[in-house]
């Protein structure tokens, strides 16, 4: 059988296997006691890691031929994700995975014989990146040897945590300089990576997405565990009746008191000239029947245009500053508050009402990333009025301000006799300066 196979190119041993699955999926009659079907599925993992071996070095190796560039002039990945349908992250993946047994040969021969599963090699290649590039090559070789003996008896999660003990092994009189630096470095690394982002599913939900620093993440997670232990004390939680909550469910629940109780306690710094607020739109008319007759009442949030569901407004409500805004028949602000130097609370909230985040065309920044933009300057003589402010992100601000030269051809704004701002492009842009309207002012709703 051995002698036949040999003969065989690659894509005619491709085809045997594939006969081989197509023989495993019929439904011919198979009668395999329990050990043996623990056995068969533990030598088909096996068996699956040496072809992922082989998958990932055949790809490391088009990658460095550049032959999908000369067949198809694309990468190497960019073809994988149109041809299997892999995502960009799942085709650089395997190619990383084939460089990396294409590096350290031993890993690869592991791998290929099937002692090594992928994700443990990915594990180990990854610890091995990250020695010090000084260590003599057969130090380095030891280091192989002993993360393959690792993995007789550890997953691929536990592999990754043997970084020092690797160090400690193979250098033990620098083992402790070697961690310091290492330390330091993937310290660095983080707060260069840490990040923070809160992104609409357009499903009623926000997910959010961050990257912390360890040593920075530690308090944040110490103060969630808290919050979420004192709600587990809770008398609620005896009622039988009560929601069943996953961890998961605990700690976002965690996460929405800790920032109730910091917007109760006022410990927020002021952002665009208020406390952070909430701020939501809806008829006062319709409120005031609501509470008179117990009807749902709706609204929507200011910055998104978002609803809000009846019952999450109720409670909202019932600890809610209750700012009236004259709106005219358009929805347009008539008047909120009193006119001063200095935007205050009550025209910021007028502002949000009307522009709903920053007026530039395309601009998609929120009211609370926006900057009021006085029209008219202040040193030039315009007023903290309604008629003369507008919202603008940092960016478009810059590009909207007047300048002190007479003439001078830039970008402006002004107010349309409906209330909505509108924008003039300079001539170099547009000579004919015809005017350009968000296009949230065309799709808004109407209260």
């Amino acid at each position: 059988m051995e002698d036949r196979l040999d003969r065989l190119s690659d894509t005619e041993l491709l085809g045997v296997i594939n006969a081989c699955l197509d023989a495993l999926f019929d439904d011919r009659l198979r009668l395999p006691t329990e050990a043996e079907q623990l056995s068969l599925l533990a030598s088909s993992l096996r068996i699956e890691a040496r072809l992922r071996a082989w998958q990932a070095g055949l790809a490391a190796k088009i990658e460095i031929s550049q032959a999908a560039w000369h067949e198809h002039g694309t990468s190497a990945s960019s073809w994988l994700a149109q041809t299997a349908n892999l995502t960009r992250r799942e085709a650089a993946r395997l190619i990383l995975a084939g460089q990396g047994l294409d590096r350290f040969r031993l890993i690869g021969a592991a791998a290929a014989s099937g002692t090594v599963l992928p994700a443990q090699a990915e594990a180990i290649t990854d610890v091995l990146d990250g020695l010090p590039d000084d260590l003599p090559p057969e130090t380095t070789v030891q280091a192989q040897e002993l993360m393959v003996s690792f993995a007789a008896s550890h997953n691929a999660t536990e592999l990754r945590r043997l970084s020092r003990h690797l160090l400690d092994v193979l250098d033990p009189e620098s083992a402790d300089t070697r961690e310091a630096e290492r330390l330091e470095r993937e310290h660095k690394q983080a707060m260069r990576n840490r990040h923070l982002k809160f992104v609409h599913d357009h499903q009623g939900s926000v997910l959010i997405r961050g990257s912390l620093p360890i040593a920075e993440a530690e308090p944040f997670i110490r103060m969630i565990d808290a919050y979420a232990a004192q709600a587990k004390r809770g008398l609620d939680r005896l009622d039988p009746n009560a929601e069943y909550l996953t961890p998961a469910m605990w700690r976002a629940d965690a996460l929405l008191a800790m920032a109730n109780r910091h917007a109760l306690d006022g410990l927020a710094p002021t952002h665009g000239g208020d406390r952070p607020r909430v701020v939501v739109t809806l008829s006062y008319d319709k409120l005031c029947k609501a509470a008179v007759d117990g009807g749902l009442i709706s609204g929507e949030l200011v910055g998104g245009g978002d609803p809000i569901d009846a019952g999450v407004l109720r409670r909202w409500l019932c600890d809610a500053d209750i700012l009236p805004a004259v709106l005219g028949g358009e929805s347009e602000v008539l008047d909120v508050g009193r006119e001063q130097r200095l935007v205050t609370p009550a025209i910021r909230t007028a502002l949000d009402l009307r522009d709903g985040g920053c007026v530039f065309v395309g601009c998609d920044k929120p009211p609370r990333d926006c900057h009021a933009h006085h029209g008219v300057p202040w040193w030039a003589g315009g007023e903290t009025s309604l008629t003369n402010l507008y919202l603008f992100c940092p960016h478009h601000h810059a590009i909207v301000e007047p300048s002190r030269k007479p003439g001078a051809d830039r970008w402006s704004v002004r107010l349309r006799g409906d209330g909505v701002p509108e924008i003039v492009p300079p001539t170099y842009v547009d000579p004919a300066q015809r005017t350009r309207v968000h296009a949230r002012f065309l799709t808004r709703r109407r209260t």
